[in-house]
């Protein structure tokens, strides 16, 4: 059998046997005739004459012509999931994507906001309720304090050391740092304790800093 022939079984194989979206058999799909039409230009058809130096030259092509990472890193499990399939159909006894990696993929950068933005998000004018003295306070804290998302949802009050310009954070793995807060930050979140918290407790005592409508702790998806 040879490699065009097999890729039609290995995509039946997926969609009949694996169950696998339509989607998924789609862009497998192309991937794999991609890959098998490189293949026969170098005058490979036959399974069995893959070898691992084509494989990992047809990668490189991949990224070369500007594929995106994400998108090498689909065809590279396709043509693995290929290769598998051909052997344990016993197609062909040659498996050169047996151990073959996927790519590495690139450190993604975080986005980051400029000082202008920043500055225009934090001297917009915010209602003077209670939500609205917490969302001032979060916009403050989270820049001021330079916290994540999920640290300030997780302060409680004890944890607020504001006569010492200090707050205890908990960050990944339950460690502990503390954090100097300070100008603006202090004082919107010391407006917000004094005057907004209070009036968003229920009638379950929380003691999370950071209240939502219904007196539970604020959840990070919340502050998205």
């Amino acid at each position: 059998m040879d490699l065009e022939r097999a890729e039609g079984e290995y995509l039946n194989y997926l969609a009949v046997e694996r169950g696998s979206s339509d989607n998924t058999v789609v862009a497998y799909g192309r991937d794999l005739t991609r890959y098998v039409g490189w293949l026969a230009g170098r005058g490979v058809s036959d399974p069995d004459d893959v070898t691992r130096a084509l494989v990992e030259e047809h990668i490189a092509a991949l990224v070369e012509v500007g594929l995106a990472p994400a998108s090498v890193e689909r065809a590279v499990s396709a043509i693995k999931g290929f290769h598998r399939f051909m052997v344990n159909d016993e197609i062909c006894s040659a498996f050169p994507t047996s151990d073959l990696p996927l790519p590495a993929k690139p450190a993604r950068l975080p986005d980051v906001i400029s000082v202008e933005d920043a500055e225009r998000l934090l001297d917009q004018p915010f209602p003077s309720t209670p939500a609205g003295l917490r969302d001032h306070a979060i916009l403050e804290v989270l820049y001021g304090c330079g916290l994540r998302a999920s640290e300030l949802c997780g302060l409680d009050q004890r944890a607020v050391l504001l006569d010492e310009g200090l707050l205890r954070v908990f960050g990944k793995g339950g460690k502990e740092r503390v954090v100097p807060v300070l100008g603006a930050a202090a004082a919107t979140l010391e407006d917000y304790l004094d005057r907004g918290r209070g009036a968003l407790v229920g009638r379950r005592p929380c003691d999370a800093v950071f209240l939502n409508v219904r007196g539970g702790r604020l959840s990070r998806q919340s502050v998205h």
